[in-house]
């Protein structure tokens, strides 16, 4: 540790979807970064342990252990945890926080961060998400829009590899897209569907980060052609689908200006009276619990959304008494999410001599229709849908006892229904009531905090709900389906796993904590471009506007660093 260098032009904290890009653009750009990353170290390929494994490899065939459930109610609630991507995930006595309202926040600690769990969508938010917030009421005014994002769109989707078409809908802006995956003929038939009984309603290809033709950059990078596996969350020896892992993190590398330092949890950013800047960063190595500063002229904040925001309220002062830029007290404030409650189904009739090839690792979507050019509802804000369908191989064993021998050979190499499913992704009111704060008394194994989350649904998102379902169920009558079902879950706000706000970027110190380049108001060296300084939600999955904010923000970063202004 005594021959480690203290002193880099960038900090980097988190190395997941937009600390890797953070990372990239920084080094690129000829600074020395260092990333700090409070998980271990994870190396592209090498440290993908279930990557290729059979279901005959696993001891419980995939399935988690009740021992394991137990010990871990939180974690397993997710979706992608199972036997084979426990490795990603952090069990629940690993970082533990204070619900005050029910919150299942959903961790994975390790280089790449969610990056390698994460869902692929990569929808571009519209203009009209940008505006709707501000202009019906329910939200600040973002301090850009649109045509500020497009080019970083542009120049973050050439780099990861995204696939889609281009449909010329206004709520969902085309990109630069690699060719999609194939509807089934199912999804072909509900996509003219809808077009036929809805013209407003557009069902498209999936746009998700997987390289279904590889470009020549993505070559250099040394993946490959997405394989249809649908395994992703274990980790892509291919280099399929974008992670920081096998993509940003590596780039950045081979530049020579990248530090990565694993087992660094951060305690806080130092402020300098003198300079009126942040010096450095504070953390506690996890192996020896010995406390190390490292300084920087340039601050990237990318520690995922709750713990950003617990990093800067704990990053306190004589100058920032209640963490660091924040005079107006509204750090933590204005929490919101994405609503993943509602779902609706059915059984398709006929198709019955058409299968599915491979195994396609995306959903098709429906555009948004709601509260665009108008408010038409009787709530805010709007929803996307992913949808699509599938045929299972054994529905009619379910219920019986052939499971063994001859006989169940040939049973389940007989297909059964097509089934038909949609779900919600919609927008939630940032409001100042939906909160984290720090534990005044309650601190984790390394003295730092507890975060506290009090964050809950509200009565527009339960109209949104009910109006989704309402919606869903007709088109799916309307398609000729029986056996409709449909449900509201009403599971807690966290397992969208799209937390964002806490430290919204607006135009206005006295309403905002970010300037339009992710800066801080008030500590123009820090920047946060992780899902903490999101305005409102929109309804589009944020993942790609991160990492475009992330790359236009170090640019800008980049280019004041070499003015001698940071």
């Amino acid at each position: 540790m005594d021959n480690e260098s203290k002193t880099y032009d960038a900090i980097v904290i988190g190395s997941g979807i937009s600390g890797g890009w953070a990372a990239k653009e920084l080094c690129e750009k000829g600074l020395k970064t260092l990333v700090l990353e409070r998980g271990r170290n994870v190396e592209h390929i090498k440290d993908y342990p279930t990557a290729m494994m059979n279901p005959w490899d696993f001891k419980h065939h995939g399935r988690l252990t009740k021992e394991y459930v137990d010990k871990n109610p939180l974690i397993t609630k997710c979706y992608a945890v199972d036997e084979s991507t426990t490795q990603f995930f952090i069990e629940d006595a690993d970082h533990p926080y204070v619900q005050e309202k029910p919150f299942d926040w959903i961790r994975g600690y390790q280089v790449g961060g969610k990056s390698l769990t994460w869902g692929r969508a990569c929808q571009r938010w519209s203009d009209y998400e940008f505006k709707a917030p501000h202009k019906y009421g329910y939200g600040l005014e973002w301090p850009i829009g649109y045509d500020d994002v497009a080019p970083w769109y542009s120049h973050v989707e050439k780099f990861v590899g995204v696939c889609g078409n281009k449909d010329g809908i206004e709520a969902m802006p085309d990109g630069e897209f690699l060719p999609p995956f194939d509807l089934n003929c199912v999804e072909q038939y509900m996509k003219e569907n809808i077009a036929e009984n809805y013209p407003d309603r557009h069902m498209v290809h999936a746009r998700w980060a997987h390289l279904t033709e590889p470009n020549e950059i993505h070559l250099e990078q040394g993946r490959g052609k997405c394989q249809a596996r649908n395994l992703c969350t274990r980790g892509c020896p291919y280099g399929g689908y974008f992670s920081s892992n096998s993509s940003t993190l590596p780039w950045a590398e081979k530049t020579g200006n990248l530090t990565i330092r694993p087992f660094s949890v951060v305690h806080s950013i130092l402020y300098d009276d003198k300079t009126g800047k942040a010096s450095g960063v504070k953390i506690i190595d996890t192996n020896t619990k010995e406390e190390i500063v490292y300084n920087a002229r340039i601050i990237f904040l990318n520690a995922s959304t709750l713990n950003s925001n617990l990093i800067l309220l704990n990053s306190k002062s004589e100058r920032f008494p209640n963490g660091l830029g924040n005079d107006n007290g509204l750090m933590g404030k204005y929490i919101c999410f994405h609503i993943y409650r509602a779902h609706a189904g059915g059984i398709i009739a006929g198709f019955k001599d058409k299968y599915v090839y491979g195994r396609n690792p995306t959903d098709a979507i429906l555009a948004n229709y709601r509260n665009l050019k108008e408010q038409d509802t009787d709530y805010v804000g709007g929803f996307t849908t992913f949808l699509g369908a599938y045929r299972k191989r054994v529905d009619k064993l379910e219920n019986s006892d052939v499971q063994i021998g001859a006989n169940y050979k040939h049973a389940i190499s007989e297909a059964g229904d097509w089934r038909v499913y949609m779900y919600m992704q919609g927008e939630t009111i940032p409001k100042a009531t939906n909160r984290v704060y720090l534990s005044p008394d309650q601190t984790d194994q390394w003295g730092i905090p507890l975060i506290v989350t009090d964050v809950g649904y509200d009565e527009n998102d339960d109209k949104m709900v009910a109006d989704f379902l309402e919606q869903s169920t007709e088109m799916l009558q309307k398609m000729g389906c029986t056996e409709i079902g449909s449900s509201d879950n009403h599971q807690a706000p966290g397992l969208d796993i799209h937390e964002m706000g806490g430290v919204r970027m607006g135009k206005d110190p006295e309403n905002s904590l970010l300037n339009e380049w992710n800066q801080l108001h008030l500590c123009k060296n820090v920047f946060v471009t992780d899902g903490a300084c999101m305005t409102s939600t929109g309804n589009q999955s944020p993942s790609v506007l991160y990492m475009a904010l992330t790359a236009r923000a170090a640019t800008y970063a980049a280019e004041e660093f070499r003015k001698g202004k940071l």
